[in-house]
């Protein structure tokens, strides 16, 4: 099994949904893969259960996905 990742995740928007995450950090390999890996995966979003696709994550929120990582959401505009 590989090792557990920290990362931090820079997006150049408001927010990014928890699919697109899943997507972008290639957990998944389509977006329309992420209900079926949601109902099946509990991922902690601030350390609380959610499992909708469509939850947007601002800078500051942190996604823990088990035997992945956990993900740290950072704003770019903070940091130009």
């Amino acid at each position: 099994m590989g090792e557990i990742v920290k990362k931090d995740v820079f997006i150049d928007s408001p927010y990014i949904t928890l699919g697109q995450l899943l997507k972008e950090e290639s957990i998944i390999a389509s977006g329309g893969q992420a209900k079926w890996f949601l109902r099946e995966t509990t991922v902690n979003v601030n350390d609380e259960p959610d499992n909708r696709r469509g939850r947007k994550l601002y800078d500051g929120d942190h996604v823990e996905v088990p035997d992945v990582g956990l993900f740290f959401i950072r704003s770019k505009q903070g940091n130009e």
